[in-house]
């Protein structure tokens, strides 16, 4: 999607919403067509996020004068109204407290679908008109619409498994060969994506690095290597953990992994259909980057960072990914040059506070994942479908 042409960018947008419709359907079928969940700093109400997802594309395509432009666009170009009123109001994220989503007098689940399919058609109406081969600036935004909606509809599914709410597509991992080490040669490499079709702002500024030589697991940790580290009393064990890992340990009380117990002589997790056997074959999953690199102390090893990651993944033979996504050493930084693209809240916010992700899970959607793809998050978040593989020391 991010080089297609029109027609693949429509079937993403298309693809996308359908994703979207069916997880609302999931929703709506556990809780309610208005859905009242409880507030986490880590979700959003559900009919929140799915009007934000039409008002998102709305701004970006249907009231944007300048879309044409694509990054070039001036971001607070004077937009006309929403087809919704009081839209701006309620869902744009750069302005609405978080906290205060849970007392918005949203619109019920007849009105958000009606603001969804109202968006959409206007979208693919404009898309539509355009030439048959429009080029990578005027189809900028549209991918964009395309990829944040599928953002979206992941973070979704980790709230469904917060709340308990059965998925028909669950997106679990599965079982994966053997462990084994490959052999990263030493080597200069070009980290970063090229300016021909999309990107996002965080992944330009292709520049050389020096990575390697490394030894590097050739898939995400599994359980069956993790729980030993666990069994051993890793948990309740300072010397493993990083200053911050330790803070953060002190706070959570765990002595395991979040959504894990050892119950009739064996690992269970626990999940919308209860408490169920661990696939101990499976990449080791909702662990944090404190909980990363524990192990990796605790084994002798280390992350990759995420230069290393993305060479492994465009030039090392045998380098499998997608199970879970993987955190890496690396800090969230602006690579060389960075120039914050319009929708300027996506990634300057957060750089220095956020830890980089690499990879994609079950429940990413093919449009989105990308081995130059930068996932960013905070270390404490074991809410996302995260593992991590590893280094010799």
């Amino acid at each position: 999607m991010r080089r297609g042409g029109r027609d693949a960018v429509r079937a993403a947008l298309v693809q996308a919403r359908e994703r979207t419709l069916g997880l609302a359907r999931d929703y709506a079928a556990a809780l309610g067509d208005a859905p009242a969940i409880p507030y986490a700093a880590q979700w959003n109400p559900p009919l929140w996020e799915l009007g934000h997802v039409a008002w998102f594309q709305e701004w970006w395509i249907a009231r944007n004068p300048q879309r044409g432009l694509g990054v070039d666009c001036d971001p607070d170009a004077p937009r006309r109204g929403s087809v919704l009123a009081h839209a701006d109001r309620w869902y744009d994220s750069s302005r609405v407290v978080h906290r205060s989503r849970w007392e918005l007098d949203l619109p019920d689940a007849p009105g958000t679908h009606d603001f969804l399919r109202r968006t959409l058609a206007a979208t693919l109406s404009s898309l539509d008109e355009l030439p048959e081969q429009p080029g990578d600036t005027a189809l900028y935004f549209y991918r964009l619409v395309a990829l944040h909606e599928q953002m979206h509809a992941e973070a979704a599914t980790y709230m469904a498994r917060g709340l308990g709410v059965p998925l028909a597509a669950a997106g679990d991992s599965q079982p994966m060969a053997p462990h084994r080490e490959l052999l990263l040669e030493a080597q200069d490499f070009r980290l970063g994506a090229d300016p021909q079709g999309f990107a996002f702002d965080n992944e330009l500024g292709a520049h050389r690095v020096r990575v390697g030589p490394a030894w590097i697991d050739s898939q995400a940790v599994s359980w069956a290597r993790f729980l030993p580290f666990v069994e051993a009393g890793g948990y309740e064990d300072a010397s493993w953990w990083t200053e911050e890992g330790a803070q953060w340990l002190g706070r959570a009380g765990r002595r395991a992994p979040e959504g894990l117990r050892c119950a009739g002589g064996g690992w269970q997790h626990r999940g919308p259909a209860g408490w169920t056997p661990l696939q101990l074959g499976a990449a080791a999953v909702h662990l944090n980057a404190h909980e990363a690199q524990a192990w990796c102390r605790w084994a002798g090893r280390r992350l990759l960072t995420e230069a290393e990651w993305e060479c492994a993944a465009h030039t090392l033979p045998g380098f499998s990914w997608g199970s879970v996504w993987e955190w890496t050493a690396s800090t969230f930084t602006p690579y060389p040059g960075f120039v914050p693209h319009p929708y300027r809240d996506y990634s300057q916010p957060w750089f220095g506070s956020r830890h980089v992700l690499r990879g994609a899970c079950a429940a990413t959607s093919p449009a989105l994942s990308h081995a130059r793809y930068r996932n960013f998050f905070e270390p404490h978040r074991s809410d996302v479908f995260a593992g991590f593989r590893s280094s010799r020391a």
